[in-house]
């Protein structure tokens, strides 16, 4: 058959997906709800679905809504499987799962990144943060200035402001903005007393300082790490081709360059558009996986996947609960002049943290091209 797949007359369609994230998530359940031909199984090693969209709200003690897997896919067919992926036999189509192998014939590789532990320092998703913060005094100390960063400094500020929170960065603090959008985040910074130090590079982190180099040491009760990011070396490992990254290096159909029965979504793909390769986000790791879920459908009924094609839309951020600042963009994730600020911009960031779940819980899978600017004109770049 035309598509690859191993399965024989009368047998079902193994579709292995690993990760159970925003993206698995939107890839199992789009493949076991488009067809009846495939068996869907779903490998992650916990089986809390974690929202990675408000990391900043729970390291800032927040208690958000307990979301189990066997609960989101019940009733769906996808057979979920609790247990950590040791291992691809890429030439023999098995995983390694808990010292047990699972066969696929198409395998959906959604193993987010993740950012490197640093000595002395907590990372966004370290389960000790929130019970350090609730008892922290003094100074606490942001390294990083992305998103991750300005919404966990905010977050932080606004949850316990008894302490005296400092941002400190390389860069400056959302440099992707337009210049009205971060100029309202600098007045949030201002009005939270968030200390702002860009223009530094921090060589290590001590147990009670930020090293700067030079000699140059401030002084710190706590330390958050928010910049970097790692991947796992699980395809790499598999002799799938990674990029230097070690994302999987992917065709415009979302799938291996060497390994065409995987297909890689999310963090874990080296996607190339017009405009560079997409970073990874929840913005475009979910149509991806909606993308991803169709071409799998696709071949199951002896047909050729589709390319993917993909544009930004907005830059979301929070600037604690009661403020917060969107902007919108071109497909290339460069600014546009128009943006949302303060209680418009609340609800259209909690309307994008929510809508993920309220995907999964549809009845019927939602195209790629519903959930994002996929394809067409609307992938064009301004002239």
């Amino acid at each position: 058959m035309a598509t690859g797949f191993q399965g024989g007359a009368g047998m079902k369609t193994q579709v292995l997906v690993l990760g159970a994230g925003y993206t698995g998530m939107m890839a199992a359940l789009g493949v076991a709800r488009r067809t009846r031909d495939a068996q869907v199984t779903l490998v992650n090693p916990t089986d809390r679905f974690v929202e990675r969209l408000r990391s900043h709200q729970v390291a800032a003690g927040q208690t958000l809504g307990d979301y189990r897997i066997p609960a989101l896919v019940a009733g769906t067919g996808v057979r979920f499987v609790q247990g950590r992926a040791t291992r691809i036999d890429a030439s023999r189509r098995r995983v390694l799962v808990a010292d047990v192998e699972l066969p696929y014939d198409v395998l959906v590789y959604a193993i987010g990144s993740y950012t490197p532990p640093v000595e002395h320092a907590f990372t966004i998703s370290d389960p000790g943060l929130p019970e350090f913060l609730r008892h922290a005094t003094g100074t606490f100390t942001v390294c990083g200035a992305g998103l991750t960063g300005i919404e966990a400094a905010t977050e932080t500020t606004e949850a316990y402001p008894h302490l005296h929170v400092r941002l400190v960065s390389q860069g400056e603090p959302g440099a992707m903005m337009g210049p009205a959008a971060r100029a309202h985040m600098h007045k949030a910074f201002d009005r939270l007393g968030i200390e702002v130090r860009t223009g530094v590079s921090v060589a290590k982190v001590l147990p009670d300082a930020i090293d700067l180099g030079g000699g140059e040491l401030l002084p710190t009760d706590g330390t958050l790490w928010t910049t970097g990011v790692a991947y796992a070396p699980l395809a790499a490992s598999a002799g799938i081709t990674t990029d230097e990254a070690g994302r999987i290096v992917v065709d415009q159909t979302l799938r291996s360059v060497s390994h065409p029965s995987v297909y890689a979504v999310g963090d874990a793909g080296a996607i190339r558009q017009s405009y560079g390769v997409i970073h990874g986000t929840c913005q475009s790791g979910i149509p991806m996986a909606a993308h991803a879920a169709q071409s799998i459908v696709r071949q199951v009924r002896g047909k050729q996947p589709r390319p993917f094609r993909f544009g930004y839309w907005h830059q979301p951020v929070s600037l604690g609960r009661q403020d917060a600042v969107i902007q919108f963009t071109y497909p290339d994730d460069t600014p546009r002049r128009w943006y949302l600020k303060a209680k418009a911009a609340i609800r259209y960031k909690e309307a994008v943290s929510s809508s993920p779940l309220k995907f999964y819980r549809m009845s019927v899978p939602l195209p790629a091209r519903m959930l994002g600017m996929t394809g067409g004109r609307r992938n064009k770049l301004p002239s």
